[in-house]
Order: C-alpha cells, then sequence, then structure tokens
C-alpha cells in the first residue's frame, strides 16, 4: 500500500452468516457489510465469539450457514468484483494472540521471511519498521529470547506495515505496556487511516478509534 495513494476500494459483506460448535450457535444470522477507509470493533463477554466471528471474516474457517464475500469496486465504471475465497489471503492482515512466531529466527530474518509471502508498505525498509517499533538494538536477537511485549511488538510491525487494504486486530494490545499502547495508537493513526480496520476486544483503549461497534450478543 503506497502512502501516497488511496487502496483500492474494497467491501466485506456477510450475508446470514452463521457458524455452530456441535448443537450450539456461536453466533448466527449475522448481515453486515464493512467497507474501506472505515474502523469497526467487535465487542461481547468473554466467550462470546469475537474470535470465531474475526477468524469467519479472514475465511480461515467453515461458516455453518450464510457466507462472507470480499469485493473489489472501480468507482468510475461502478464495477464490483469477487474475490475468491483462496485469494481473501492477498487481502488481509492479522494480529491475534492465537498466531505464532518463528522463534528460532531473529527479527530481521523473521520480517524478511514474512514479506517473502506478502510484501511490505513500499518504501519502508526492515531496519526501519524495526526502530519504528523501538526494536532496533534487537533486530539479530532471536525471538525466543524476547519478552512477551516485544513479541507482540513484532506481531504489529509484520501486520500493520503489510501491504494490504484490510486489518484484522484480535486483542491487539495482549502483553503490551502502557509504551506498547501507546505506539499501538500511533501505528494505527499513521498507516492504517485508509484501510479497513476490524478490531476484536473488549480493552476499550484498543478500539478506542473505531468508528463503528459491533455487539456479539446481537447475533445469539
Amino acid at each position: 500500500m503506497n502512502l501516497s495513494s488511496q487502496p483500492a476500494p474494497l467491501t466485506i459483506t456477510a450475508n446470514n452468516a452463521g457458524k455452530r460448535f456441535n448443537r450450539d450457535w456461536i453466533f448466527r444470522k449475522f448481515d453486515y457489510e464493512f467497507e474501506t477507509g472505515k474502523s469497526y470493533a467487535i465487542t461481547g463477554p468473554n466467550g462470546s465469539g469475537k474470535s470465531t466471528l474475526l477468524q469467519a471474516i479472514a475465511a480461515s474457517l467453515h461458516l455453518s450457514a450464510g457466507a462472507v464475500e470480499y469485493r473489489t469496486r472501480n468507482k468510475e465504471q461502478g464495477i464490483s468484483k469477487l474475490v475468491e475465497n483462496e485469494d481473501v489471503f492477498k487481502c488481509i492482515s492479522i494480529v491475534a494472540p492465537y498466531l505464532e512466531l518463528i522463534e528460532e529466527m531473529t527479527a530481521n530474518e523473521f520480517l524478511a521471511f514474512h514479506g517473502n509471502f506478502k510484501p511490505f508498505i513500499a518504501g519502508l525498509p526492515i531496519p526501519e519498521m524495526l526502530g519504528i517499533i523501538g526494536l532496533e538494538k534487537a533486530a539479530d536477537k532471536q525471538i525466543r529470547f524476547y519478552s512477551s511485549g516485544m513479541k507482540q511488538r513484532v506481531k504489529l510491525a509484520q501486520a500493520i506495515f503489510s501491504d494490504t487494504p484490510v486489518l484484522l486486530l484480535d486483542e491487539p494490545c495482549t502483553n503490551l505496556d502502557s509504551a506498547g499502547y501507546a505506539l499501538y495508537n500511533q501505528l494505527i493513526e499513521r498507516y492504517c487511516h485508509d484501510r479497513l480496520v476490524i478490531v476484536s476486544s473488549n480493552d476499550a483503549a484498543e478500539m478506542a478509534f473505531c468508528g463503528q461497534r459491533l455487539e456479539m450478543t446481537d447475533w445469539k
């Protein structure tokens, strides 16, 4: 995503989407449209299905009912084009507690490895990324020697600095201290204003910037 240009408009549309495990519905009859340039917070009690819904939006789990579609739009021609499921991963980057880093790698190596699969923002080299997140002095240290907060900063870097129109954040400030929270908000403000951002959280500080709120209990 070139910082000097706008990404192609993209919408994520959920039509009667639902997910259940055995006989228990986690959410059902979920109809919603997410748009580029807007930010959304998914909230609800622990166990209400916030992470499950985020994974459904990411097309990483099979729905029990309905569908979630990604579409790119050409404003001038008014054309909407469906993104096939196998190509959705190209549109998204994600931060989540259940996603692991390759701890035998250094931060330099991990980000370079990640960049082979998903390009980073143009004009932002890895040393500069590590400087922004405050890990330049630990760039060549294996990640397994990092604190939990340092590891979370690497997770934020690999997602936020990826050149994707959609950013999915599941409890993105896990293990971060007050300085980490401040960094998180700086990254959101600087790199995410023209993207589609969805945050799954109960922490007001993680989703303060979100313009829309979705309460999971509305889709039980």
